[in-house]
């Protein structure tokens, strides 16, 4: 098991948990939130994994958010990873609802009334593109910011793990919303880009690495059924270790056995932490919901 492509990197892993219990993105540098909480799913169950989520308590505001590290002080879209990593620990007190909340009000400033107005007017005067549908409440990275792909998968994940227990409409409507922003700005390929389907009138091309991420927070929607054909052409053909990582679990969440590469251990702590998730013997599963 330790020489097994999952057990290399748990134990990399292991040996790259910093003093205070978190991780880095690369050995040796400060913690930080998300690589943290990454590494905590790739390792749950064991006692690293237990430390890691003893640093992650103490970074939670009294709003509800987190912070993505011990120096940067506002909260942070990676609170849904938080509220993930809760359920997957069985952890539903006061911090997870708290989470919870935040992400309930957490939306991104195109979808208020009045910067819709302004896109609108924009729009009819020819100075704004109105391909997207702006009244679609998404998840931004930071507050008072626009909405992106990732930050809004994120959040749909851990909503769908928190309903069971948060019942209640205004948590459905906004995981549907969030849901139809996803569909909404997907690209004529069928995948994703970072946050919009169209700039300057041209279609844009999507990613791997965003098709992937997009895939999780959509898992088992019948809409993506090509576009999980188009991952496994992405999976094929793309050379980012990061983009092989996510689709890798895209696919597996989606109910798609992929055989993972013998590929060269990564420096990048997220990346290996991401690769250990999606191993045929890894924890994907924390990732996974229902509808």
């Amino acid at each position: 098991m330790a020489d097994s492509y999952l057990g290399i990197r748990l134990n990399a892993l292991r040996k790259a948990q910093n003093p205070d219990g978190g991780w880095p993105y690369f050995p040796g540098k400060q913690s930080w939130l998300e690589p943290t909480l990454y590494a905590a799913l790739a390792l749950h169950g064991e006692p690293e994994a237990d430390r890691a989520w003893e640093l992650v308590s103490t970074w939670q505001q009294k709003d509800g958010g987190w912070h993505p590290s011990a120096e940067v002080g506002f909260p942070h879209s990676t609170t849904a990873l938080a509220v993930t990593v809760a359920a997957a620990r069985g952890e539903f007190g006061s911090p997870f609802q708290n989470g919870v909340q935040w992400l309930l009000g957490a939306v991104g400033v195109e979808s208020r009334l009045y910067k819709r107005a302004i896109l609108r007017v924009g729009s009819v005067f020819g100075m704004v593109e109105d391909q997207r549908d702006f009244s679609l409440k998404a998840w931004p990275w930071k507050l008072e910011t626009s909405s992106w792909v990732e930050p809004t998968s994120q959040a749909l994940v851990a909503l769908k793990k928190a309903a069971p227990k948060i019942p209640g409409k205004e948590l459905r409507e906004r995981v549907r919303l969030g849901e139809a922003m996803l569909l909404n700005v997907r690209c004529v390929d069928g995948g994703w880009n970072y946050g919009n389907r169209t700039a300057r009138g041209d279609e844009l091309r999507s990613y791997p690495e965003t098709t992937g991420i997009a895939l999780v927070g959509l898992q088992g929607r019948p809409e993506v059924g090509a576009t999980l054909d188009l991952a496994g052409k992405m999976l094929r053909e793309t050379a980012s270790p990061m983009a092989r990582a996510w689709l890798t679990v895209a696919m597996r969440v989606n109910g798609i056995f992929v055989d993972v590469h013998a590929a060269k251990l990564t420096p990048d702590v997220l990346i290996a932490a991401l690769e250990a998730l999606g191993a045929p013997e890894g924890n994907y599963s924390l990732l996974k919901v229902t509808g």
